[in-house]
């Protein structure tokens, strides 16, 4: 096999110098067709027109693959040429590859020639294997749009050319690890080079760690995870990304940091990624290499301030939803301007009072209008557990058929229902009708399809969240309606205190209580007449007896849950995603359990996740109970939780627990321990591993996403690709360390906390910090594809100046190839 002569290095000074010399312009010219009568700079891309010929003769496609090297020819060099000779030849590509190998860097200044290849492979070793001269030839043949698929070591081929480095994608900080089995992550399902492969991918190879991670300037198909093996120095971190694409320079472009063993093009798996990349490269396929690119998204605020002394465009932050003509509503919860009085005096008639708006944006005239507003509980303002609370309105969700018959579900808490001598109030969940001309709320079309007490003596937790699923049934997420305080951060399990009788710091009370609407999922069936009916299947229903007279609701579909803010359902399966806000513990105890989890779960059916029993991957907390509860008891059992609280009024066995599929604490993502015999976690700060190090805590508020669902039908131009169909938006309210992520969840394990499979952040795309969405509230794709974020805003319990509604629009374009420039396979 004919080898490429070895080249003494240059400067990159002097190679520039040299490059910018030559007279390239009779290279590009050549592989478009035409005879330049004097010399000219590249064409840009913009004004190349494709014209790489496919070769005649039946066979369609001619794929180069270059494995010269500067340094030592690799050993793997045969293996590849081989796999991808036999690519041609064999599977979904048969007849279609016709392959040519050569060291010789000579191929790239004959024009004639080099303009016959479809895609170029450079199988490289490292090291500067092209003359100034060569170098150009291939700069030309990418802008007149020639593919380009780079393996392993290609990636340290041409160190001086900052060209190259963008053609590459990004460089090695040095040699790879040794030869070592990881799992590779595979994000991208729908590209040729990924679509066929497992979601987690595990397979042995020589690891590289990038100088400069290159995400969010390629688009990443892959994944390696780096827990799964060990890196050698400057590993890049939970964000490792392996294989890329990119439109780069009028071309395509294909990088995988795989290869780097002669074995590796045995494997199956590996021949079809590479098959799949050089399906793009050489046009037989399109694909979309732009969807995780950055600068492909725009993010814009589109409500204003409000006017001083009033919300006229948005009150407190705390839910939307899109109807199907593309408007926007969104609620705020009853925190007025910074102006209003806010009461406080349990003695006054007014302690509480504030009012809940319903806005309405427009993407047309880009104008906001105020539907309606309720009188609501729950303007108390800040300060400590016994003052602020956090009633009021608090979630919003549109009817099926909102189109026809305008009507619309809220979930709040009425001032009128509130009873101060007690300190409890009522809960409820109305449907009303809105002019669906006129926009406006009809605030007498109201029908009560359910209501439930609530204690407010003591904050938190009110939960909000409403969403529907494909069989007209509305799923309602109630918060545990518990304390924070008085159990050190961690189990809300404290029988005392209680006011008239009512514990306010026990979850046992509610949250773990089976007959107790608060902390749960409810599901109902709203009817026409404005009544609901219970559907079959939930998670009791509502006869049980037993136990000495414990009692069930029958509303109950998932209990255990401590502050659910927000929920979705999958339009595709129907299934329910849901995220809660966990406890205040910083750091686990030995004593008492777990730190502070925020959870995240895919639920696909009925069940108990835990709280206040277990948090996580089943991680129990320690009983208390009287008559002293800073004593603790016995460890809960995750399989066989029981409520002994003296405060429960519903079953003592509860059905067992079911982990969650991801959960989060100050010191990372998905903390586990060590267990004893009776499966009970160590809790030892320093024997904590980290089972998802993508994401990590800090101030911690889940807050849950949508999945995201492609619509090809759509006309839209910025609707998000559809290389995110499927993928679960999982987000906190605060932006620092902590995750606004698209996770993959494998359908075989979620519903039972399988963990996620890959994960990326949205962090530049849905951007964080100053002038950014600090504190993401909620969030919901519209009908044209596009996505709408609520910032809450930087106070509490008030809106202020960066309380808005904003948009996040896709202006990356469709896939590349254009159908017009594929290659068609020949007769």
């Amino acid at each position: 096999m004919q080898r490429a002569p070895r080249h003494r290095s240059r400067s990159p000074r002097s190679r520039r110098a040299m490059a910018a010399g030559l007279v390239a312009g009779t290279m590009a010219a050549s592989l478009l067709g035409g005879t330049p009568a004097t010399a000219k700079p590249y064409p840009e891309p913009a004004s190349t027109t494709l014209s790489l010929p496919s070769p005649p003769g039946g066979e369609d496609v001619k794929v180069l693959v270059f494995h010269a090297s500067a340094t030592e020819e690799s050993p793997v060099v045969n293996a590849g040429i081989e796999a991808i000779e036999s690519i041609g030849l064999s599977g979904p590509s048969a007849g279609r590859f016709k392959t040519e190998a050569t060291a010789n860097g000579s191929v790239f200044t004959n024009a004639d020639k080099l303009g016959t290849y479809n895609a170029i492979v450079f199988l490289t070793g490292g090291g500067d294997v092209l003359d100034p001269e060569q170098e150009a030839g291939l700069e030309a043949y990418v802008k007149a749009g020639g593919g380009f698929l780079g393996i392993h070591e290609a990636a340290r081929t041409e160190p001086y050319s900052d060209w190259f480095t963008g053609l590459i994608g990004a460089r090695p900080t040095g040699a790879p690890s040794t030869v070592q089995r990881a799992t590779v992550e595979v994000g991208d399902r729908i590209h040729p080079a990924t679509k066929s492969l497992p979601q987690e991918w595990k397979r042995p190879d020589k690891w590289f760690n990038w100088a400069d991670n290159p995400t969010g300037k390629v688009h990443t198909v892959a994944r390696v995870r780096e827990n799964t093996y060990k890196p050698v120095t400057g590993a890049n971190g939970a964000d490792h990304p392996i294989s890329w694409c990119r439109d780069y320079d009028g071309g395509r472009s294909f990088y995988t940091g795989m290869g780097g063993t002669a074995d590796a093009y045995a494997e199956t798996d590996f021949r079809d990624h590479l098959r799949g990349a050089l399906q793009w490269t050489t046009r037989i396929s399109a694909a979309d290499c732009k969807a995780t690119i950055d600068a492909n998204y725009k993010a814009e605020r589109v409500t204003q301030p409000n006017q001083p002394g009033e919300q006229d465009q948005i009150g407190e932050p705390h839910g939307l939803v899109t109807a199907p003509d593309g408007r926007v509503l969104y609620i705020g919860r009853g925190g007025g301007d910074n102006s209003d009085p806010v009461v406080t005096d349990w003695n006054d008639p007014d302690v509480g009072k504030g009012t809940g708006q319903i806005h309405v944006y427009d993407p047309l005239t880009k104008k906001v209008t105020l539907a309606g507003a309720l009188t609501i509980f729950g303007n108390k303002g800040g300060g400590d557990e016994l003052v602020k609370v956090e009633e009021g309105l608090l979630g919003i969700e549109l009817d099926p058929a909102f189109q026809s018959n305008g009507w619309i579900y809220l979930h709040y808490t009425p001032h009128s229902g509130l009873d101060r001598d007690k300190r409890i109030a009522e809960r409820r969940v109305s449907r009303f009708t809105l002019n669906r001309t006129t926009y406006k709320l009809d605030l007498a079309s109201e029908k009560v399809l359910l209501k439930w007490p609530v204690q407010v003596h003591s904050c938190c937790h009110a939960g909000g969240g409403m969403a529907f699923d494909s069989k007209g049934d509305l799923y309602i997420a109630t918060g545990d309606n518990n304390s924070s305080q008085f159990s050190d951060g961690y189990s809300g399990n404290n029988p005392q205190p209680a006011y008239k009788g009512v514990s306010f710091a026990d979850a046992r009370r509610t949250a773990g209580n089976t007959n107790n609407l608060n902390g749960k999922i409810l599901r109902i069936h709203p009817e026409p007449d404005g009544t609901a009916t219970l559907p079959e299947g939930n998670l009791f229903t509502g006869k049980e007896q037993a136990e000495g007279g414990g009692k069930t609701r029958g509303e109950i579909y998932v209990m255990g849950v401590r502050n659910p803010s927000r929920i979705s359902i999958d339009k595709k399966t129907d299934t329910l995603y849901a995220g809660w806000v966990g406890p205040d513990a910083g750091a686990p105890s030995t004593t008492w359990g777990p730190a502070k989890y925020e959870s995240f779960s895919a639920i696909t059916k009925p069940g108990n996740y835990g709280w206040p029993f277990c948090m996580g991957n089943n991680q129990p907390y320690r009983d208390r109970n009287l008559p002293d509860p800073t004593k603790p008891l016995g460890w809960y059992d995750c399989n066989a939780p029981k409520n002994e609280s003296p405060n429960n009024n519903g079953l003592v066995n509860l059905p067992p627990v079911t982990p969650s599929n991801i959960w989060y604490s100050p010191q990372g993502g998905g903390p586990d321990f060590p267990r004893d015999a009776n499966g009970v976690p160590s809790y030892q700060a320093s024997q904590g591993t980290f089972l998802l190090p993508w994401l990590k805590g800090g101030g911690q508020a889940a807050m849950d996403g949508p999945v995201y669902r492609y619509d090809e039908r759509s006309t839209s131009t910025e609707k998000w690709p559809a290389y995110w169909d499927g993928k679960w938006f999982v987000g906190d309210f605060y932006d620092a360390d902590n995750p606004r992520h698209a996770v993959l969840t494998d359908p075989k394990t979620m519903a039972k906390g399988g963990l996620p499979t890959s994960a990326e952040s949205l962090k530049k795309i849905i951007p964080v910090g100053q002038g950014g969405i600090r504190n993401l509230m909620d969030w919901k794709f519209a009908p044209d594809g596009s996505l709408y974020v609520l910032d809450y805003g930087r106070g509490f319990f008030t809106s202020d100046s960066q309380s808005a509604l904003w948009r996040v629009t896709y202006k990356g374009g469709a896939p590349t190839p254009a159908a017009k420039d594929l290659v068609r396979k020949a007769d």
